[in-house]
């Protein structure tokens, strides 16, 4: 009974990865990280987002190859077909009210 005091809890989320660590597990089962290895403190080496250097972002440059830079988008209004339906209702709704 001692051992089972003596070992650290499992994380809910292992610190070296980010994915859910199931309870009273030994390990992570994405990344193999465990007690014994002090769920690898060091993780430099294993920060998992592979994403570019600040340096290399260049954030002028995405906003053109998202958004573009041409002509602000067209004024949108009703289709002449709504305005016709609309009064073809009310016309109705007035006539029901009369007889």
């Amino acid at each position: 009974m001692a051992y089972l005091n003596s070992r650290p809890r499992t994380p809910k989320v292992c610190p070296v990865c980010g994915e859910d660590v199931p309870p009273k597990s030994l390990a992570c089962p994405e990344c193999g990280s465990d007690h014994n290895t002090g769920w690898k403190k060091n993780a430099a080496t294993y920060d998992g987002l592979d994403l570019p250097d600040e340096d290399e972002f260049n954030y002028d440059e995405f906003v053109e190859r998202e958004f573009g830079g041409g002509a602000p988008p067209s004024k949108m209004g009703l289709n002449p077909i709504w305005w016709i339906t609309a009064a073809v209702l009310l016309l109705a709704w007035v006539v029901s009210l009369i007889f």
